[in-house]
């Protein structure tokens, strides 16, 4: 039992309530569109108006139920964020083993993260997005992966330096192990705590720039339901109806916390002296 488990409750369970927040938020983000009381498109009440029976959130700056745009909204930013963060924690993976490997790519590698953190993510999210006028949420999905994978790659090879210098590594590339077989079988499964930890940072980041990319208006476009275009669009009525700015305000910020506390929670707490896999 760790010092965060709450007492009387085994690893199994803590690991379990930790988890199961993450479960929902992201199954009801992935459902809401078919359970939505309202279509996201038609007024149902008037522009700002306060919560009644008929929108329990109330009405927006069109009259549209927050609700139901809430519900409809979550989806894309949940599949995107996931989508980022597996392609730049897979990615940093590989490319940090490679690197504590091969030490002469592992400085080209890092030469290249140094100068990508030089740009301001905003900036690049513009760049990208203005630069490919039709890539919408693609678009902005590949910004992200540009300007994630390089502060992730430096976090992964300084994990995967000491287990490249472990003594069955070296053994196995003695032994004329390829290089593959060096990164996916004796370096990366004893990244796992490295990989979840850094999954739930990443998901974090590609929460904040998706979402950052909808408030500028580079990603989705009105009247598509989504998180942060419900805060630009309402922001000028939050004194009227506080819940169609609050209330996806908060879906934002209870998605990146939850799921960053499930990733910690799914990472090893144990092991982190490097064992060979057999």
């Amino acid at each position: 039992m760790t010092a965060d488990t709450p007492r009387g409750a085994t690893p199994r369970t803590a690991t379990a309530v930790r988890i199961l927040p993450a479960l929902l938020l992201i199954g009801l983000a992935l459902v809401g569109p078919w359970i939505a009381p309202h279509p996201i498109d038609t007024p149902v009440t008037a522009p700002y108006a306060a919560g009644t029976g008929e929108a329990l959130l109330g009405g927006d700056q069109l009259g549209r139920d927050v609700l139901s745009r809430l519900l409809a909204g979550g989806r894309d930013l949940v599949l995107s964020s996931l989508l980022v963060a597996v392609l730049v924690t897979g990615t940093a993976a590989v490319l940090g083993a490679i690197g504590a490997v091969r030490p002469l790519v592992g400085r080209l590698v890092e030469r290249i993260a140094d100068v990508l953190m030089l740009l301001p993510s905003v900036l690049a999210i513009l760049l990208v997005t203005l630069s490919w006028p039709g890539g919408g949420r693609l678009a902005v999905i590949a910004a992200a992966v540009v300007l994630g994978v390089p502060y992730a790659v430096r976090l992964t090879a300084g994990a995967a330096a000491p287990v490249a210098q472990a003594g069955y590594v070296e053994a196995a590339a003695a032994g004329g192990e390829r290089l593959w077989y060096l990164v996916v079988r004796e370096i990366l499964p004893n990244l796992r705590a490295t990989v979840l930890t850094l999954f739930g940072l990443r998901f974090v980041a590609a929460v904040y720039l998706v979402a950052t990319a909808g408030f500028l208006q580079v990603g989705p476009q009105p009247p598509a339901a989504d998180w942060a275009l419900m805060i630009r669009e309402n922001s000028a009525g939050i004194l009227l109806n506080p819940w169609a700015v609050v209330a996806p305000g908060a879906a934002v910020a209870l998605l990146a916390l939850s799921v960053n506390l499930a990733a910690s929670a799914l990472a090893p707490q144990t092991g982190r002296k490097a064992v060979p896999v057999q």
